[in-house]
């Protein structure tokens, strides 16, 4: 059964393309999931004014409650799709769990679209949150094991473009919706449009190749080598890799299954620490800046539809940002990067902060703001999101990859909830000294990042996880001695 779902026609297709036009579209279909990740967080700020409308009206009479259900119930999904789809991608491979995501994400976007009611549409966004946090644990995973040592870091990055564009394109559809047609199921419109990644997806993984990493770990070595020999640029590439994933696989069959090898104490250092990075990733306030960038600017005394507009600005800004992140994240160091990127952010916040408490209400502050918040947005996209994403698909053991990831970006997904309900109750209590808070946070996942996070740049991923083994593993038995002696 397991084998048949993996067939594709990727095995039997003509070699026409050349390795890099290869891999390309491997990752174009793979990152279908993120686009569609993207465009089904961002499109529901476009529908939300219409869907509060009376039902008469064309909504669903929508009240502040319930626009926080809908709103929130994709986030709480994505949370749960994230750890469920980690057992299913280990035991059934990378490609196949991106179909069944593909068929979820077609599902949730035609049932939100027809949503008869308030109850339904929560249910339906909590079931499109499932493909959205599944596709966004799965995705870096799969190009990770596809892309090689050599292209992994830029290749995997572009699920962070993919995710900003999608938002991109949701602001610019809700925009041009909202101008053009004058339907009261304008919303529906939104939301229907959000299938056409998904089915794009489930067609392109019948035209993409199984992960070799996980071919090689079920033992299907020659199909495995197929793959690669399409895959790499020579024939010495394909031993290297084949003969390194050889060894790990024996390696790793002669160690503690999967259950025993969970509770290790360098397996849990290392989910440890994609739970930081997660706190790091989300406790930066990216979305609230994403998501209440128009509040913010009202308090400056900027018109409203100005302020909606520069929702737009994010995005842009957002993706010329991923655009940048590729160029440079093969170049620099993951701590690096972060470093970097998490200075620039404090020093924004601060910034953010005091230019509303110190700056008179004025066109000055209002332009000075929207400064500090898009050079905040673009080293965050730039340096701070795309090693996020590449960090999951690098730091955990091949054997429990799929279950470690989904745990850490489900937590991620948790950490996303939190800061989107607390965002506003903090900025109507601490009001612009909530900047300075998170600023603080900041610091902290500074200090983390210095201090716990170890350097994956240029190493293969088998390399990688007989280095945290040996790295985290030795720290147990040089505390076992001290506790000792």
């Amino acid at each position: 059964m397991k084998k048949y779902l993996q067939d594709s026609a990727y095995e039997n297709s003509p070699a026409r393309l050349t390795v890099t036009q290869r891999l390309y579209f491997v990752v174009l279909v793979a990152t279908m999931g993120s686009l569609a990740f993207g465009y089904d967080t961002g499109i529901i700020s476009g529908a939300l004014p219409y869907m509060g409308l009376p039902a008469v009206q064309g909504g669903l009479g929508l009240n502040p409650y319930s626009e926080g259900l809908v709103s929130s119930s994709l986030i709480f999904g994505a949370a749960v799709g994230a750890f469920l789809t980690g057992y299913i991608t280990d035991h059934y491979g990378r490609r196949v769990t991106l179909r069944f995501l593909a068929l979820i994400f077609v599902l949730g976007s035609v049932g939100t679209a027809i949503s008869p009611n308030t109850e339904v549409m929560v249910a339906m966004r909590f079931v499109l949150g499932i493909a959205v946090g599944g596709g966004s644990s799965t995705v870096p995973i799969f190009i990770a094991e596809i892309a090689g040592p050599k292209r992994r870091a830029p290749l995997v990055s572009r699920n962070e473009l993919m995710i900003v564009s999608g938002q991109l394109l949701a602001y610019v559809v809700s925009t041009i919706m909202s101008v053009v047609l004058h339907d009261p199921h304008i919303w529906r419109y939104m939301l229907a449009l959000a299938f056409i990644p998904g089915a794009l997806l489930f067609l392109g993984t019948f035209f993409v190749p199984a992960s070799p990493h996980w071919l090689v770990a079920e033992g299907r070595h020659k199909e495995a080598r197929k793959i690669l020999e399409k895959l790499r640029e020579t024939s010495l590439e394909v031993k290297t890799e084949i003969d390194e994933m050889l060894n790990h696989a024996r390696e790793t069959r002669e160690g503690p299954p999967a259950r025993e090898l969970l509770k290790q104490k360098w397996v849990i250092r290392l989910l440890l620490i994609g739970s930081v990075l997660g706190i790091a990733l989300q406790f930066t306030g990216v979305n609230a800046f994403m998501y209440y960038t128009p509040i913010i600017l009202k308090t400056t005394g900027m018109g409203t539809s100005a302020a909606i507009a520069a929702t737009i600005g994010n995005g842009v800004v957002s993706v010329l940002a991923a655009i940048a992140g590729i160029r440079i994240i093969d170049r620099y160091g993951r701590r690096n990067m972060l470093t970097t990127g998490l200075l620039v952010v404090i020093v924004m916040q601060v910034a953010l902060g005091s230019v509303l408490m110190f700056v008179p209400s004025g066109l000055a502050q209002s332009f000075l703001a929207l400064g500090c918040i898009l050079i905040f947005l673009f080293f965050m996209q730039m340096c701070i999101a795309p090693v996020y994403w590449l960090l999951m698909s690098e730091l955990f053991p091949m054997k429990v990859r799929g279950v470690l990831t989904g745990a850490a970006v489900s937590f991620q997904w948790i950490c996303n909830a939190i800061v989107a309900f607390a965002f506003p109750p903090l900025l109507s209590v601490a009001g612009n000294q909530t900047f300075f808070i998170f600023a603080f946070i900041n610091v902290a996942s500074l200090i983390m990042v210095l201090t716990m996070l170890p350097e994956t740049r240029g190493k293969s991923l088998e390399t990688i996880e007989k280095e945290m083994r040996e790295r985290f593993g030795e720290q147990e038995r040089e505390q076992a001695v001290n506790t000792i002696s």
